[in-house]
């Protein structure tokens, strides 16, 4: 077998950023260094602990957790418990998590994680705000050339935002850890709304995980119940959007995604559009290209991938 990668997920569950935890956790070709928890979708205590939810949930108790940044690093944190309901993972019951956080700061982590690694060695797979990926590197900046790539959920061009006109949740709760990420000089890969709404969770897809007849089978049709609800209401589609999970499956499976490779900058300034991610498609400006921005993916085959992956839990 080839050597396998080696990735820090970081991130805010979230039911889409469990199934994305649970894919990665049934990948051998990935190596899990850690997963860091940041405030976003629910506070941080809740984030870190359905974390832990969801490495048990797999089986993977080994798994290490840690809690980092407790809010944005400009602004106050904005939550999204009505999407996600009051705990983050409403929809199966999943018992309170018995494996323990480690005591260790999520940041501390990265960097040390990354010190330690070799050059181009470590992939961060951001599942939320960027602040303890930006925090990391504004204290480390030596932890850099270690990084292989960056890829993240988060912005948007074409569906405009899900949380403002203009931004989406990720990038708007941090604008200003986007900012110090999208500079950093790193290769980024970014999967937007342009490219999520293109993955519906349908009845058909929900019923196939639940008819894999497992635990991890069951808890992820009721994740993805739950989940759907409020973008079905919103959208008027038949399912909603799986975001984060992309982040996992462009790791395994490149071959499902189209892209370019453009300029995205995040507005840090402007009430009215704070957090947009300024994603130049056209080439419309001589701003120098810093991330791969997927628009196109092969929905039946990310949702075969993840059905397949998902029952071998």
């Amino acid at each position: 077998m080839t050597e396998r990668r080696k990735i820090i997920i970081d991130t805010d569950p979230g039911q889409d950023d469990a199934v994305a935890i649970l894919l990665a956790l049934a990948s051998p070709e990935l190596e899990v260094l850690g997963i860091t928890a940041v405030a976003g979708n629910v506070p941080l205590a809740l984030t870190e602990t359905n974390a832990r939810k969801i490495c048990e949930l797999a089986g993977k108790t080994d798994t290490k957790v840690f809690a980092g940044a407790i809010r944005p690093m400009v602004r106050d944190l904005v939550t999204a418990e009505y999407v996600h309901g009051k705990t983050g993972l409403d929809g199966p019951d999943l018992p309170p998590p018995s494996m323990p956080l480690q005591p260790q700061h999520a940041v501390d982590f990265i960097v040390e994680t990354l010190r330690n690694a070799d050059v181009n060695e470590v992939t961060l797979c951001v599942l939320g705000p960027m602040t303890n990926i930006a925090l990391a590197l504004n204290r480390a900046p030596d932890i850099l050339p270690k990084v292989a790539e960056i890829v993240a959920m988060g912005g948007g061009l074409f569906e405009g935002g899900n949380t403002t006109p203009a931004a989406e949740f990720n990038i708007y709760v941090d604008p200003h850890a986007a900012d110090v990420v999208f500079r950093c000089g790193r290769p980024i890969t970014l999967l937007p709304l342009d490219l999520t709404h293109k993955c519906l969770t349908t009845r058909a897809r929900v019923d196939a995980f639940r008819a894999l007849g497992t635990r991890v089978g069951d808890a992820t049709a009721a994740l993805l119940d739950f989940f759907e609800r409020f973008d079905e209401a919103k959208y008027g589609t038949d399912g909603g959007p799986l975001h984060d999970p992309n982040v996992i499956a462009w790791l395994l499976r490149p071959d499902l995604y189209q892209g370019r490779h453009i300029n995205v900058e995040v507005e840090t300034m402007s009430e009215l559009t704070i957090g947009m991610t300024v994603a130049d498609w056209w080439g419309v400006t001589d701003r120098s290209a810093n991330v791969n921005y997927l628009r196109d993916v092969d929905d039946d085959g990310f949702y075969a991938l993840l059905l397949e992956r998902l029952a071998r839990l």
